[in-house]
């Protein structure tokens, strides 16, 4: 067991413990507070929350199983679930309860990140300088505003607790203490996967600012060797190694991994490169952020070779001053090592680089900048009260630039006019910004964004989709009809194109190649509700009654109920011949919803078929009553009049 180290803690104004954290959250709150009232958008947070049936239920038995055991959206993250579930349970589907949740993380994160480097370096007003970077830079802004990057903030908050967990380790080292780090760190990797490079950062803070090992030849003897101190961290390197497999087959499972073949290893490392680079430059220059930077397979020279310049520099700079400035080596790997998961080596998604990577890694370059500029300017004159100024300006401009930032999280439409506005090419953002038009009602809107799409990406299958649906709503059958099966040529395994598809074959009368798509749908998700009913719906206009039944009875078991499927049922049944099922069903329909004419009129049809002249009589006067001029039911109504007119003189007689 590691003998106890000394770690400066001690504070010359303990007040300092008070006054930053206040300040850190007051300033954090004015910022976000906003988000309050914003919406959710339709870029994940569909999958996550709002069309997610486990999710909306809340906390259940069988939905904490389900996000132990789902690969879903090609992620293993079972904690996250379980923190949307809670917020539904809580709020519903009130987008702004669950923005707050993710604002109270990005909070705890920040007062978290100022005490980890305050105990492990006794300077407040440094540490608090790293969490104000942190809680107030805008690159931030997309892992708080998007209520999807809950993994982000939640993992974040282990990732801190294991900071300081270790911390107490080092102070007290035993297996207690070291029981919280394991944990802490399991807690992290169930929350989001990128934090798996935690155990090589806890090497990287045993150099500095922990010095439990030293480069210096006349170290003190209570030193530790690196061997020994990466041996110590085998569980958690080993934990890291099992996410990484669990991970990768989730994204493998989600066919979220791209290629070798689509986008060559040179061409990404070439993108890694300017990623690196960029995220510096928009630290420095947070202007131009947005939502979605798309992919561009051919990247100019010159950007590479200044990413490489400015790389090389840094690194540089930062090895030579490993004795005087720990810092600038510490903080630099930090920022090299955290975003390596997320830089597209393994390519996930068709982004080049994105905002929210960057949440854990910059805190990196924050470290480098609050204790790079206090030795810079050691010998100044008014040293204190120049820095003082010049941070406080710092983070005010920040917080400007922020509350602009976040006001494009507000709903869809800003989100995906922002992102067009910044960048070219963006085929996502042009097709996401026609879903939330379509959403609107602005059908022809978002046509003409979904045609966008496919002019810059003729293969880009959700467009596809997309463009097909609309076409349909608008009576455009065969044009509908080209590009869904253009879709679901890109990607056979899609159960919604194969619906859409069947929906429009139908509307063309093709009622067989209709049936065999939405059984195709039906065999790629079981689960799913429209595809029974649609094939239901197809084998009763083919007059195949059997198969009707069957799948309406399908359907039944899983929309009980839907008064709809109740009544749909009963007319296969009463054209099979089974009138008392049909008519015990029509009744349970109009029990469901007592509303619908055409079911009190087809009730009525089946009594009058089992000679109750005076309940179908009943019945049509229902349905007229909902809806005067129904002909059917008139026509009917005076048909059972008639019968029993006739009845009545026969019974006379």
């Amino acid at each position: 067991m590691d003998t106890k180290m000394n770690i400066p803690i001690k504070l010359s104004n303990r007040r300092l413990l008070f006054i930053i954290p206040l300040l850190l959250v007051v300033a954090t709150t004015a910022v976000y507070w906003q988000i309050h009232g914003f919406d959710f958008v339709n870029f994940d947070d569909n999958e996550y929350v709002f069309e997610n049936t486990h999710v909306k239920n809340g906390i259940t038995a069988k939905n904490i199983i389900w996000a132990f055991t789902a690969f879903h959206s090609g992620n293993w993250h079972p904690l996250t679930w379980l923190s949307h579930m809670l917020d539904c349970q809580i709020f519903g589907l009130w987008a702004g309860g669950h923005h707050l949740t993710n604002l109270l993380f990005h909070i705890l994160n920040t007062i978290l990140l100022f005490f980890v480097f305050q105990k492990m370096t006794g300077k407040a007003w440094q540490s608090g300088f790293v969490a104000a970077l942190f809680a107030l830079h805008p690159l931030h802004v997309e892992s708080v505003a998007w209520i999807s990057e809950r993994k982000d903030v939640l993992s974040t908050f282990f990732w801190l607790l294991t900071l300081m967990a270790y911390i107490r380790y080092v102070q007290r080292p035993r297996f207690s203490t070291w029981a919280w780090v394991f944990l802490s760190f399991i807690f992290g990797l169930m929350s989001k996967p990128m934090v798996v490079t935690l155990p090589f950062v806890l090497l990287l803070l045993d150099f500095w600012p922990l010095n439990r090992f030293s480069l210096q030849k006349n170290a003190r003897n209570d030193k530790l060797s690196v061997f020994h101190l990466i041996a110590e961290k085998v569980p958690l390197f080993a934990l890291s190694a099992v996410s990484c497999v669990i991970t990768i087959n989730a994204q493998r499972q989600g066919a979220a991994i791209t290629s070798l073949s689509v986008l060559p290893f040179t061409l990404r490392i070439s993108n890694a490169l300017v990623a690196y680079a960029t995220y510096i430059i928009n630290m420095l220059y947070p202007f131009n952020l947005t939502v979605l930077y798309p992919f561009h397979r051919i990247i100019p020279w010159w950007k590479i070779a200044v990413a490489v310049a400015v790389l090389s520099s840094i690194s540089f700079v930062s090895l030579r001053s490993i004795k005087n400035r720990p810092y600038l080596i510490v903080g630099w790997l930090w920022y090299i090592g955290t975003l390596v998961p997320v830089i597209g080596l393994v390519q996930i998604g068709r982004q080049s680089m994105a905002d929210r990577y960057t949440y854990i890694p910059l805190i990196g370059l924050f470290v480098m900048i609050a204790w790079f500029i206090p030795q810079l300017t050691s010998q100044w004159r008014h040293k204190a009260a120049w820095l003082s100024v010049s941070g406080s300006l710092i983070i005010f401009m920040l917080m400007v630039l922020s509350w602009n930032q976040i006001r494009h999280w507000k709903n869809s439409i800003s989100l995906f006019k922002d992102a067009l506005e910044k960048t070219s090419d963006n085929y996502v953002a042009h097709n996401n910004l026609g879903e939330a038009l379509d959403n609107q009602g602005q059908i022809e809107d978002a046509a003409n964004h979904y045609r966008q799409a496919l002019r810059i990406n003729p293969y880009y299958m959700e467009a596809q989709n997309n463009l097909g649906q609309v076409l349909f709503r608008q009576g455009k059958i065969n044009d509908a009809i080209i590009h869904l099966r253009k879709a679901l040529k890109l990607n056979p395994n899609i159960p919604e194109i194969h619906i859409n598809l069947g929906l429009a074959l139908c509307k063309q009368g093709r009622i067989d190649e209709a049936i065999h798509h939405f059984l195709e749908a039906i065999k790629l998700n079981p689960n799913l509700t429209g595809p029974n009913l649609y094939a239901a719906n197809a084998f009763y206009v083919r007059g195949k009654m059997d198969e009707a039944i069957m799948y309406y009875q399908k359907a039944l078991k899983q929309t009980p109920d839907s008064a709809e499927v109740q009544s749909d049922l009963a007319a296969a049944l009463y054209q099979k011949g089974y009138t008392d099922q049909a008519i015990a069903h029509y009744l349970k329909a109009i029990q469901l919803n007592p509303v619908l004419p055409e079911t009190f009129n087809n009730l009525g049809v089946a009594y009058i078929s089992k000679k109750d002249i005076n309940h179908a009589i009943q019945s049509f006067r229902r349905a007229l009553a909902l809806k005067p001029e129904y002909p059917n039911a008139k026509d009917n109504l005076n048909k059972a009049l008639l019968l029993k007119k006739q009845s009545d003189r026969a019974n006379r007689k």
